[in-house]
């Protein structure tokens, strides 16, 4: 019997070959886990309950990320130089996830995060050239297409088409990793091949 605390664990969805929307936050470097996913009591008392860890995303960064989020159905996290570093903590992905981000563009990431992300199905994305990052600003509408190939490629461009730009942005992956990413994550990956294996 479960508790009442308890919920299911969120499954990502696959990206498709496009995906488009706002950019919902600009940061700067070395955010770490915590200023994504807070930690304290407040928070720890919902552990088994990711749809409630969610509403805490960037609460003490931007305390207004979770309504603006909400109200465009999802969108992009821009930021600087190894973005996630810190603890290992999965809400760090799972939040942002369950809020309809597809992708976060930064200049580099933290290790575990960056592996995390892909495990929840959320595009890692470097800018090729470091100094894209300054042309892009918060609420700028943004597109991916070609995703399908360009993760094969480990190469994808980004449309702004808020300042009319197009950004080259790298995702290196592992013929695993980009299986779990076209899947919509992790879960979404083990599901599939077990009903293909049935």
């Amino acid at each position: 019997m479960k508790g009442t605390n308890i919920r299911e664990v969120p499954v990502g969805r696959p990206p498709g070959n496009a995906i488009a929307g706002p950019v919902l936050i600009k940061l700067g470097d070395k955010v770490s886990t915590d200023d994504i996913s807070p930690s304290g009591s407040q928070v720890l008392v919902f552990r088994s309950n990711m749809p409630a860890i969610a509403e805490f995303t960037f609460r003490n960064v931007d305390p207004e990320f979770v309504a603006r989020a909400r109200a465009a159905s999802g969108g992009f996290i821009v930021a600087g130089q190894t973005y996630g570093q810190g603890s290992s903590r999965e809400a760090a992905a799972v939040g942002p996830m369950f809020l309809g981000v597809r992708a976060v563009l930064a200049k580099s990431f933290a290790r575990i995060h960056r592996a995390n992300l892909i495990n929840w199905g959320v595009l890692p994305l470097e800018f090729s050239d470091p100094s894209d990052y300054d042309t892009v600003a918060a609420g700028h509408r943004l597109r991916i297409g070609g995703i399908t190939a360009g993760l094969v490629a480990g190469e994808l461009v980004v449309e702004d088409e808020t300042a009319g730009r197009r950004i080259a942005v790298r995702c290196a992956l592992t013929e695993r990793e980009r299986a779990i990413l076209l899947a919509g994550g992790r879960l979404a990956h083990t599901r599939t091949l077990a009903e293909s294996a049935a």
